[in-house]
């Protein structure tokens, strides 16, 4: 190689090697006008093989648990088969910490229906709602009126599963449950309903108002297919076991419920 080809060939392998085509070995071999070795071939096992027939389809996954509470939901003819997709479903996170599945208690033909928030500790461990202090309260106070969830009142919430810490649900909770507390009204379709607290009133009337607004007063429930539905909001007996100076309160708005009742022929007994 003349000494004007090897400053080329050195000129040609420093461009090449600063624009990043060759390596430091490869700039060398041109530099010097010598060839650069060929890596060996790979042996033939490294050859990947082709797929035999046609790509299989990719497997989708069910990843939309409200579709699926709505599926679920509407195949329950009864209270008792929807009981049973309900304790079946895991669809909602909340239920991976909790110990039981809480549903409803109380007489399914009842013709009023109460709305909790969500089971607590004691719920959580019997599987029933409002068994706590707060539902012994409750049973009290719809003793004074005449109810009772062996006669004529279901009670239920608007989830399932006890959120850790009893925090409030949260809106997906409350989202994936929705479909199933529908179902649940839509099969009683009860005579009246009683919301319990101020997050089970907001959730159920869609307000943003306060319960000291909204409690004792005759309200309207709606839901599509059923018409409307007679609703009283109702001071939640764990807040008055916490604010006992209110209970002059709940007892005003049990004595609205007990006419109400009146009005729409439920049959109550006599009370205390």
């Amino acid at each position: 190689m003349s000494s004007i080809d090897a400053l080329a060939a050195k000129a040609l392998a420093d461009f090449w090697s600063d624009m990043g085509v060759i390596d430091a070995d490869e700039r060398r071999h041109i530099a010097a006008g010598v060839a650069a070795p060929r890596p060996a071939p790979r042996p033939d096992y490294y050859r990947p093989e082709k797929p035999a027939g046609p790509r299989p389809e990719p497997r989708r996954l069910d990843n939309n648990p409200i579709a699926e509470a709505r599926k679920l939901a509407a195949s329950a003819a009864t209270i008792g088969e929807l009981k049973r997709v309900i304790e079946a479903f895991d669809g909602c996170p909340l239920k991976q910490a909790a110990r039981n599945t809480v549903v409803y208690d109380g007489a399914v033909d009842a013709p009023v229906m109460i709305v909790g928030e969500a089971p607590g500790g004691d719920e959580d461990a019997r599987g029933l709602p409002f068994v706590g202090r707060a539902g012994q309260l409750l049973d009290k106070m719809l003793a004074a009126i005449g109810l009772s969830r062996t006669e004529n009142v279901y009670i239920t919430n608007l989830v399932y599963w006890r959120p850790p810490g009893n925090r409030d649900p949260n809106p997906a909770e409350l989202q994936v449950c929705a479909p199933f507390l529908a179902r649940q009204i839509e099969l009683k379709q009860p005579k009246l309903l009683l919301t319990a607290g101020k997050f089970a009133t907001q959730t159920l009337l869609g307000t943003e108002d306060g319960i000291m607004r909204l409690r004792g007063r005759k309200l309207r429930f709606r839901q599509e297919g059923i018409g409307d539905i007679p609703c009283v909001p109702m001071l939640h007996p764990a807040y008055l076991l916490r604010r006992p100076a209110d209970k002059a309160k709940a007892w005003d708005d049990l004595l609205v419920v007990a006419g109400l009742c009146d009005e729409l022929g439920v049959v109550r007994g006599a009370g205390l």
